[in-house]
Order: C-alpha cells, then sequence, then structure tokens
C-alpha cells in the first residue's frame, strides 16, 4: 500500500489539475463570447482546444483510479474528494465541449446576425465563466457559502438567457436579419445557460465534499454512504 505521504502528493496533484482544467474551461467560455463579436483569434483559440482538455481529463480519472486501487480504504472527506472529482471532471470537460459547439455556431454565422446579441453573448459568457472559477475555487477549499452563491447566481444566466431569447423572439417576428440564422442565435445563447448548469453542479460537488450531503439533489450522495459517516 501506498505511503500517505504517496497519498498526500497524489491529492495535491489532483488538486492542481482540476484547478487547471477548470481555468482552461472558464478561459475558453470568455474566449466564446469574445467569438461572437468578431474577435477570430478567441474563435480559434476554442476550436483547437480540445487535445490539452482531454488530455487533463485522462490525467485527471487516471489519478483517480490509482488512487482508489492503492488507498484502500478510503474513507470520510478523502473518500469523498476523490470519487466528487472523478464525477465533476465530467462537468468541466461538458462546459470544455460546450465552449467549441458555441464557437462553432459563431464561426457559421454571418457577422450581421451575431452583432445583434454580442454584447449580451459576453456578460453571458463573463457570468458562466466566474460560476466556474467559483465553483471549482469552492470545491478546492470546501467553501460550502461560495459553493451556495455559485448555485444561486445561475437564477442571473437564466435571466439573461431570457431576455437573449426575447430579442431573438422579436427579430423573427420582423423577420430581420435572416430568419434561417436566428435559432442558431438562440441555440448560442442556450449554450451559455447550460454552462451555468454545469458550473452549478460543481459546486454542488463542493457542498458534498465538504459536507458529504448535495444540495441540488436533496439528499446523501451514494458515495456518502460509502464513507462509513
Amino acid at each position: 500500500m501506498a505511503t500517505r505521504v504517496e497519498f498526500t502528493r497524489q491529492l495535491s496533484d489532483m488538486e492542481g489539475l482540476l484547478a487547471r482544467f477548470a481555468e482552461k474551461s472558464a478561459t475558453d467560455v470568455r474566449a466564446a463570447g469574445l467569438a461572437a463579436s468578431g474577435d477570430r483569434g478567441a474563435e480559434t483559440g476554442v476550436l483547437e482546444g480540445r487535445k490539452p482538455a482531454d488530455r487533463l481529463r485522462q490525467e485527471i480519472e487516471s489519478l483517480c483510479l490509482d488512487i482508489m486501487l492503492m488507498q484502500q480504504p478510503l474513507i470520510g472527506e478523502d473518500l469523498r474528494f476523490v470519487s466528487a472529482s472523478f464525477r465533476l471532471v465530467s462537468d468541466l470537460a461538458q462546459i470544455d465541449s460546450m465552449t467549441r459547439d458555441v464557437a462553432f455556431v459563431f464561426s457559421e454565422m454571418p457577422a450581421d446576425v451575431t452583432n445583434r446579441l454580442s454584447d449580451s453573448f459576453i456578460h453571458m459568457s463573463e457570468h458562466a465563466a466566474k460560476m466556474v472559477d467559483d465553483s471549482i475555487e469552492a470545491f478546492l477549499t470546501k467553501n460550502v457559502e461560495l459553493a451556495q452563491k455559485v448555485i444561486a447566481s445561475d437564477d442571473v444566466l437564466d435571466k439573461m438567457y431570457a431576455a437573449a431569447e426575447a430579442v431573438v423572439v422579436e427579430l423573427i417576428r420582423q423577420g430581420q436579419p435572416s430568419p434561417r440564422s436566428l435559432p442558431e442565435l438562440l441555440m448560442a445563447a442556450k449554450y451559455f445557460e447550460r454552462i451555468g448548469d454545469q458550473a452549478q453542479r460543481i459546486a454542488d460537488w463542493a457542498v458534498f465534499r465538504a459536507t458529504g450531503e448535495r444540495i441540488l439533489t436533496g439528499g446523501d450522495h451514494s458515495a456518502a454512504n460509502m464513507d462509513g459517516e
């Protein structure tokens, strides 16, 4: 069995990898918002970011599995940290994937269409990115109060999406610019709203790590029953 010193090093490595993945994801969320205003450099950076994201996900998942195999039995907070890390990396991967989806949508749309909501997209992306930043900070520092703020702040992003939807509906009614492009405009706004949902999930894992309970599911997570607490 690996020594406690090695175990501590593995946990520290895990935190570092999670911080790097979250930083990349949040940066790509912001860049996706800039892509709506015609920033081709930001757009290209997001579209070419899949391989680094895949590598980070694989490193984190492999490390989780190594810890689970070599450090038996895992109990208490250690178990919650490793099991939650293994799950929330999927949330980070989905966020990163959605940034590429939205950047691709913008790359295919004429500027006169994206310009209709470019400011809204920048505001939505900034809010969503901050949710990602704060959610992973809450997880790494076991800050339940910050996690709760992230979960509550999703309402702001939902209102931003509703406002964008109202603009798109009105543009469709007016037939301007091209009605065929407007559903994609709404889809881009929906991506940012969904990124906020994923950040909420990460914040929920932060609560779980600190307390053994999850806010969004309304009960104990199964891993909490595994740690003997």
